[in-house]
């Protein structure tokens, strides 16, 4: 067991900690019982406490069993910003019985339905503003059940803010009739549907929640983690960063990913706290709710502290409610810590975690974090760093591949096996996980990310995996090859590039914008190259293999050029 960090644990918390044996749906209904009618979520001035959210999953699970037919293990999709829908949606998809598949809301139709198909899922809750990408799918068959949510359900008549999302303020659309077969009902008709909730029969063994991740495949691969697996983080989020009493959360990280489905969801209501939930980034936004309901944590990604910095107002607002910022999927820059630490007053607690661990396996102590680092290993977590070729471990200082072992690793890859072996490796007879980062420790056992074993984009916090990217451009008719790389964006941090040799015939006839556009028509934005370089010929290994190494670091030199 790694234990060299032991010395800068958080003084507050013990080193080990017991991760309940419940249902996440459990910590909803304690939460419901001790505080009926506390805020659970505060919506740009909605206020929902815990008795509505607990009776509104209630409803949807009910839907889901008695008119979807979902039920117990079955997989639902759930592409909703974030929003009440969210939260509804993912306890009324466990409250079924049922596994939440999270689908980023800027997925496109082919995107959903791999991810529809994949999961063996027929039954999806999406945002309303996603219908045209989902209406394809009802027609072929493979969506059978759909629940359409306006945001705008749960706006006040008077909201907190000035500045909403055009998705937010949108009215409900009329719905297209679905085929015979099929049922598609909105937000407030499924709620007012009357069907009670079947009996809860899950436990802390059972599949909760299938997010999608890639690598060095093509295809994304669903990482099965039980109640158990996302209990333990959210557990170890509530006891690393103490509150001190009532903790109000800003929620701004995507809740469709694992970090903020965590920290803006799963973690208060395990604690019975009180998320405020923004469906948009807003700087200005971001601010007033603050000031105006006393937020005390926010967690978000480098280029949001860095555009709420740039607010020309930032420091006309009354901000003193903050105790804990914190984030993680780029290393914070130096200088940009030191302006939040003058502003706000705060350190920027850095974690490091991924989709294949529901969130973090390190996180920084909180009263002694170190900067453009991972942190230390968390409750019950043995981290190593180990020899990417001979898999011996390495020492202090040593780069080498990350491998981490604990209750929040996953269960391994959706009907993925020869995948899942791969991605584990055993040390002192405990399997750990192949993190595909790499990195090092120092002396005091803080952990460092220092490049990528797996090829990973990594734009504005998104994570695009370049040969999903590639498999996809080779649909485009004028694509002979495809490599994808990473460029330098001092906005994002990274942006997509395509590197594309052409047909003979489109040669000429095709510009790089023309890619470009019509990858916006088939991929999520945040995945589309943004550049574009039309090459005679891709560099290939002595086995035939696009050389996708030298490509990149022939761009990383021209951008130190």
């Amino acid at each position: 067991m790694f234990t060299r960090h032991y010395p800068f644990w958080p003084p507050h918390a013990s080193k080990t900690l017991t991760v309940p044996k419940t249902s996440l749906c459990y910590n909803l209904d304690v939460a419901a019982t001790r505080y009926p009618g506390k805020p659970a979520i505060v919506y740009y001035g909605e206020v929902i406490d815990y008795t509505r959210l607990k009776r509104e999953v209630e409803a949807l699970a009910g839907y889901l069993h008695d008119v979807c037919g979902v039920r117990r293990g079955d997989r639902v999709l759930l592409n909703v910003q974030n929003s009440p829908q969210f939260i509804i949606g993912y306890y009324g998809i466990l409250r079924a019985n049922a596994v939440v598949v999270p689908a980023n809301p800027m997925l496109k139709a082919d995107e959903l339905r791999y991810l529809m198909q994949d999961s063996q899922a027929n039954t999806a809750v999406f945002g309303q503003e996603n219908l045209p990408e989902w209406e394809p799918l009802l027609a072929d068959g493979t969506l059978q059940h759909g629940v359409s949510a306006p945001y705008s359900h749960y706006l006040p008549a008077e909201p907190a803010v000035g500045a909403l999302p055009d998705i937010v303020q949108a009215r409900t659309v009329p719905l297209p009739d679905a085929p015979a077969s099929a049922t598609l009902i909105g937000w407030s008709a499924m709620l007012e549907s009357g069907h009670a909730a079947p009996e809860l029969t899950v436990g802390s063994d059972d599949l909760a929640v299938l997010p999608y991740t890639s690598g060095t495949t093509g295809a994304p691969k669903g990482c099965m983690h039980t109640h158990g697996s996302v209990m333990s983080t959210a557990a170890a989020q509530a006891v690393w960063m103490p509150s001190g009493g009532d903790r109000i959360g800003l929620a701004v990280l995507p809740m469709f990913h694992v970090t903020g489905m965590q920290s803006g969801m799963n973690v208060p209501i395990l604690a019975g706290e009180t998320s405020v939930v923004m469906t948009r980034w807003d700087r200005e936004v971001a601010a007033q709710l603050i000031e105006k309901y006393r937020v005390s944590a926010m967690g978000g990604i480098t280029t949001m502290m860095i555009d709420f910095l740039a607010n020309p107002d930032v420091e006309k607002y009354d901000l003193s409610s903050l105790r804990y910022l914190s984030g993680g999927g780029a290393a914070m820059p130096q200088a940009v810590a030191e302006r939040l630490k003058k502003v706000i007053g705060l350190e920027f607690i850095e974690g490091y975690g991924l989709s294949e661990t529901i969130a973090p396996t390190h996180i920084n102590p909180p009263h002694r974090p170190k900067q453009q680092c991972a942190g230390i290993p968390i409750f019950n977590t043995d981290a190593r760093v180990i020899d990417v070729e001979t898999r011996e471990e390495k020492g202090p200082g040593e780069t080498g591949e990350i491998v981490v072992n604990g209750p929040q690793v996953f269960k391994g890859y959706w009907r993925r096996p020869e995948a899942t072996a791969e991605s584990f490796i055993e040390i002192d007879g405990k399997p750990f996980f192949r993190t595909g980062d790499l990195g090092h420790y120092d002396d005091e056992g803080y952990f460092f990310i220092t490049d990528r074993l797996k090829r990973m984009i990594n734009a504005s916090g998104y994570k695009v995996w370049p040969a999903e990217v590639e498999a996809m451009l080779y649909g485009h008719p004028a694509v002979s090859e495809a490599c994808v790389i990473a460029s330098r964006d001092p906005h994002r941090g990274e942006t997509v590039k395509a590197v594309i040799v052409l047909r003979r015939d489109a040669v000429g006839t095709v510009e790089p914008e023309d890619i470009t556009a019509w990858a916006r028509e088939k991929m999520a934005a945040y995945k589309v190259p943004r550049l574009v370089e039309f090459v005679d010929a891709l560099p290939k290994t002595a086995t035939g293999k696009v050389f996708w190494r030298k490509l990149q670091e022939l761009e990383n030199t021209k951008e130190k050029a």
